[in-house]
């Protein structure tokens, strides 16, 4: 049903760009209402009764707003919840957790090592606290 009620929509769609751009625009004989042409009309004024192709665009426009109606009513009161590619995107990631040895962990360049006793004093709060260390400078010698 949902499928059926799309291609309406773009067929009704694509008739009505077509319609309006088959249309004379109201601006065309802007000019002759200034005294360019003969006929008595207004500006922007009413120039008669519609033709064929407004009231069919008419019709195009009325039955492609009850069909936006129709699938914004059909897409709020689903019953069934449709996999998509974002609900993949929002699910919680699983955590990866892995230990690395800070004596594995090389110093970074321009900074002494700290030295043992501090190495396992800080293994230790990071365990306890479930933070990793932060990169703390060596004091200055």
């Amino acid at each position: 049903m949902d499928i059926i009620l799309l291609v309406l929509h773009v067929v009704l769609s694509l008739g009505i760009i077509t319609l309006v751009l088959l249309q004379k625009g109201a601006g065309a004989s802007a000019g002759a209402a200034f005294g360019g042409g003969g006929g008595a009309g207004s500006v922007f004024g009413a120039t008669g009764s519609a033709n064929f192709l407004s009231k069919t665009t008419a019709i195009f426009a009325i039955g492609f707003f009850v069909n936006s109606l129709l699938l914004a009513y059909l897409a709020s009161n689903r019953d069934i919840q449709i996999d998509s590619v974002l609900d993949a995107l929002i699910a919680p990631a699983t955590e990866i957790t892995t230990e690395v040895p800070l004596e594995s962990v090389p110093a970074p360049e321009g900074l002494a090592p700290a030295p043992a006793e501090a190495d396992s004093s800080i293994a230790s709060d990071a365990q306890s606290a479930d933070v990793p260390p932060a990169d703390v400078p060596a004091p200055a010698e």
